[in-house]
């Protein structure tokens, strides 16, 4: 009986050892999950889902916005559908909607802050070569107001439903802010003058 007993108590100590490692294993695989996405604080995430497509700097790959050079830069806002919290399916457009964006920092946007587009932006047809593709709405907004520091990988953008500005959609894209020459352009030029002066020297 001993054995039989101490046996159970063997396997009821592996089984929960098991059961406390999978539930640690799950804590920590969920949250290294949601430290991957940008994510917006609970307020912000109720009242300004992520639902619009955005393209900051269409004509730069890099992403990146000099807060000692740029006055302003350039947002595309594309055409996305989603399921809304109606559970409706709905299509954005925003050559359809009332021009009513902020675009900065994340911080900037959920204190009512951020930029406003200067104008009300220009329609973008697509090219005559691209599939499925639809018009976008490329927004102007002054660098100045998005409440950048410099070090930002995110920008967002929110639209507001109505004039209260309390409810509507978000978006946001990846992007690069700095302030000045960023360390890793600084040191290619260095590399530059070196070889160029290495190349000037062998001349001689």
């Amino acid at each position: 009986m001993k054995g039989k007993e101490s046996a159970t108590s063997n396997d009821s100590t592996k089984s929960a050892t098991t059961t406390r490692r999978r539930l640690l294993k799950g804590t920590l695989g969920t949250a290294v999950t949601a430290a991957a996405v940008p994510r917006l604080s609970g307020v912000a995430a109720a009242h300004f889902p992520v639902e619009i497509t955005v393209d900051v700097q269409p004509e730069n790959a890099e992403n990146f916005i000099d807060l000692s050079e740029h006055d302003t830069i350039t947002v595309a806002v594309e055409q996305s559908e989603f399921v809304n919290s109606d559970g409706d399916s709905e299509t954005f457009d925003p050559t359809e909607r009332a021009v009513r964006y902020r675009f900065g920092s994340r911080l900037a946007l959920e204190d009512g802050e951020g930029a406003r587009p200067v104008e009300d932006g220009e329609i973008r047809e697509p090219d005559d070569d691209a599939e499925d593709s639809q018009a976008s709405l490329v927004l102007t907004f002054p660098v100045d107001e998005m409440g950048f520091d410099g070090g930002e990988e995110t920008a967002w953008l929110y639209w507001e439903r109505d004039e209260s500005g309390n409810h509507g959609y978000a978006g946001f894209d990846s992007v690069r802010v700095y302030r000045g020459q960023p360390a890793s352009r600084s040191l290619i030029e260095q590399l530059q003058r070196l070889l160029s002066g290495e190349t000037a020297s062998s001349s001689d």
